[in-house]
């Protein structure tokens, strides 16, 4: 009986499909990756030369390759599509309220922290510093604590004077200056010359605030970013959050085009974030074990990114993954079916940087809340992990979700 010939099956690797016999003649049996775009591997196949076996053991041969091919039938997954032809433009977003433009009514009032000066007229003896207590309260003298938090300049002095008075012949004239506040704050981060959190003595718009920290930061070195609108932040999704809600501010109206209707006046605790144009990465949030950003390099699929998330917990909804694209004043939003494309009947999707993809608990009703809720759930996760890391350097990131139904 003449030999024939078998190819050997090498170990099973969970990186390879089914494998593609061919005939020896024609070499190394080869054998293509998942994904269906990449080129066919050689694998090292092992042949063996077998000899006297009756038809008894060719047709158990045949029976092993029959069962050893029907055990690998995993189906070959559509490739990669660009995500941009299904993208459709979010209802327009909220207009920037007039009333941001306005001074604000209030006085400064002060708050724990706040360092005074304060004196009798015509008595430097009396000249002291105090600061604002834990609890509100400040020492002057031999007066006892006096509580001044959410006071004015003006509410305490006429306190200070009139609890002096019970203790003097004649009542004194008092002075109170604001020496330095620390109760009033605004945060300044992202892409600026000097990040940090800077105080607010008195009303402060979002230009002054920016300048405060020097700037946006210059795409060239030497350049003076505010005059030449040359800068490395990336303006379309800079934000200001607020109360953990984002203002509709067009950072590009601002400060490429002058645009002062843009140049709101910020509020003790306002957010200013500037992030970097040339930052690769894709933000993942909602129903994921690890929210956050994604490295994606010179290019990643959505699969690839959940995958990088550590995958999508129990409760998401996985046929109604959004992906958010472009400028968050002006967004567009692409609904795709994960569970579709796990299964290798939808194609996966490519992705860019800066996208924001989000995983749902709940399927949406209206796009436009759907939109509101991934948008407050991206600048509330930067805001907590910026905000952590300008206090504490060494602090790790963290992943909030807002578990809401965006009806």
């Amino acid at each position: 009986m003449k030999p024939f010939f078998l190819v050997g099956f090498p170990t099973p690797n969970p990186h390879y499909c089914c494998p593609e016999i061919r005939p020896l003649a024609a070499g190394p049996a080869l054998c293509r990756f998942q994904n269906p775009n990449s080129a066919p591997t050689p694998l090292p196949w092992r042949i063996h030369t077998l000899h006297g076996f009756g038809s008894g053991s060719c047709a158990a041969i045949g029976l092993l390759l029959v069962l050893t091919l029907s055990g690998c039938s995993t189906p070959k997954r559509p490739p990669a599509t660009p995500v941009a032809a299904s993208l459709v433009a979010a209802p327009e977003p909220p207009r920037l309220d007039p009333k941001l433009l306005l001074l604000p009514p209030d006085e400064f009032t002060l708050g724990p922290g706040d360092r005074l000066e304060i004196e009798f007229i015509g008595d430097t003896t009396t000249r002291s510093t105090t600061e604002v207590g834990p609890d509100g309260k400040i020492y002057f003298n031999l007066l006892p604590g006096i509580d001044v938090w959410g006071m004015t300049i003006s509410q305490t002095r006429s306190m200070i004077t009139a609890r002096s008075a019970q203790f003097m012949r004649e009542t004194p004239n008092v002075a109170v200056t604001l020496q330095a506040v620390a109760s009033k704050r605004v945060w300044v981060l992202g892409s600026v010359n000097q990040p940090g959190i800077y105080p607010m003595s008195g009303p402060m718009t979002l230009l002054a605030g920016l300048a405060e920290a020097g700037g946006p930061t210059a795409a060239e070195e030497g350049s003076t970013p505010l005059a030449s609108r040359s800068v490395s932040a990336d303006l379309r999704r800079s934000f200001v959050l607020r109360r953990g809600h984002i203002l509709p501010v067009d950072f590009e109206r601002l400060i490429r085009q002058g645009d002062f209707s843009q140049n709101i006046y910020l509020l003790p605790g306002d957010f200013i974030y500037l992030p970097a144009a040339t930052a690769q990465t894709v933000h993942v949030l909602g129903a994921v074990s690890v929210p956050g950003a994604v490295y994606s390099g010179d290019g990643i699929t959505l699969i690839q990114t959940i995958a990088s998330a550590g995958g999508t917990i129990k409760d998401a909804y996985v046929t109604h993954v959004a992906i958010v694209r472009g400028s968050l004043t002006q967004p567009t939003i692409s609904i795709v079916d994960y569970k579709a494309m796990l299964k290798g009947t939808a194609p996966d999707v490519a992705l860019e940087p800066h996208d924001i993809v989000y995983i749902p608990y709940t399927p949406y009703r209206t796009v436009g809340r759907y939109v509101d809720l991934i948008l407050r759930t991206f600048v509330q996760t930067v805001g907590v992990n910026e905000g952590a890391h300008a206090v504490d350097s060494n602090s790790g990131s963290v992943g909030v979700n807002v578990q809401v139904n965006p009806r």
